[in-house]
């Protein structure tokens, strides 16, 4: 049958004689005013169940949306199951507004306000939606390093709304590093990177749990530090964590976001050997022995553009937020590769090594090595 579509005026006169208005809109969108007299049942919900929240079938209905073909669709569908007298309001909430219609302030929680508040671009994503944000709220995340590469990434990590983040660095804030470690200030020289890091992040987003941990990772600290989180970010600058960091994910079975920089360039992947053995690769598979300190020094040594780090940090970040949300394509298996001179990305494919020493499928974890002694020996 054709639905009606009503201007709002006709719509609030309609409701003044005793029609029920439904917004059909989200939650979160009806956060920032809804018509006044009307009640939030969202789209989905009505449909899913009608008898719950309308009375008898021929009670005038009339529904709105935000710009009306929602609320159209909901009273065909409605129609269809029966409903007799029901009615759409052409142009939705905005036209409402355009009209100088009242509009009323859903009663909400402090916390439910924030929510809806703080991450609307998130909620109106169908692949994150209210579900998927608070999948983000309940995470957990640990960052390895708060400097070059950890600095952008748990800046958007905090701002998208993960839960907790663990972040372990065991250096200081110095001068040089303002140049490219965004999360620390002139004011923070001298003071370690986890507390800078932990006051920063709490301005941007003070719901989120921010564990600072002024510590050098070993292997007899290591798995404690990966104890019960989702995705390990990989912020190091040297081989010697990088692989114990690669060997305790495979052992645990944790997801890890590699990023490095040098100079002008700077790659990206993921790890998820752990979880899948002989299916994708881990670090040790891309880089079976170290390469000679010659031929990789660190930022120190071989400087680097202070905007790479950031770039870098950022891929790693939306690899984190891709894992947790379970959506897109992951880098596992895949080396992306970003050079800021001309501007160019380059993905190289990788595939699990059958003899590799720690995750070939069906080999026992080997033990932690001494690392350094590993990487010093360029062999």
């Amino acid at each position: 049958m054709d639905i009606i579509e009503l201007t709002p005026a006709q719509a609030r006169q309609r409701v003044a004689a005793g029609a029920i208005l439904i917004d059909v809109r989200e939650a979160h969108e009806r956060a920032s005013g809804q018509a006044e007299a009307s009640r939030g049942v969202a789209k989905a919900e009505l449909l899913a169940a009608p008898a719950t929240h309308l009375p008898e079938s021929t009670a005038e209905i009339v529904l709105i949306c935000q710009g009306g073909l929602r609320s159209l669709q909901a009273a065909q569908a409605l129609a269809a199951a029966g409903y007799v007298r029901i009615a759409s309001v052409a142009g939705g909430t905005t036209a409402w507004r355009d009209c100088g219609l009242p509009l009323v302030q859903p009663v909400q929680t402090v916390e439910e306000h924030d929510f809806q508040q703080r991450y609307s671009r998130h909620l109106l994503l169908p692949e994150v939606g209210v579900d998927g944000q608070r999948r983000l709220l309940a995470s957990r995340v640990l960052l390895l390093g708060a400097g070059g590469l950890g600095s952008p990434a748990a800046f958007y990590l905090a701002a998208a709304g993960v839960g907790h983040l663990r972040i372990v660095d065991d250096d200081v804030v110095e001068r040089s590093n303002l140049q490219r470690q965004i999360l620390h200030t002139d004011a923070s020289v001298g003071s370690a990177k986890v507390s800078s890091a932990r006051e920063r992040l709490a301005a941007l987003n003070p719901g989120v749990g921010v564990e600072a941990l002024p510590l050098r990772v070993t292997s007899g600290n290591v798995e404690v530090m990966l104890q019960d989180v989702d995705v390990v970010l990989d912020g190091s600058d040297n081989f010697p964590l990088r692989y114990l960091l690669n060997d305790a994910c495979v052992k645990l079975g944790k997801p890890l976001v590699y990023g490095a920089v040098q100079r002008f360039e700077g790659q990206v992947s993921v790890f998820d050997a752990g979880r899948h053995r002989g299916a994708q690769p881990c670090y040790r598979c891309l880089f079976p022995e170290p390469p000679a300190p010659e031929f990789a020094p660190n930022c120190s040594e071989a400087g680097v553009l202070g905007v790479l780090p950031g770039i870098i940090g950022l891929l790693q970040a939306t690899e984190v937020l891709k894992l947790l949300l379970d959506i897109g394509q992951p880098l596992a298996g895949r080396l992306l590769r970003f050079d800021a001179l001309s501007m160019r990305f380059r993905e190289t494919r990788l595939a699990a090594d059958p003899d590799c020493p720690v995750c070939a499928p069906g080999r026992e974890f080997p033990g932690y090595i001494d690392y350094a002694a590993f990487c010093s020996s360029g062999v």
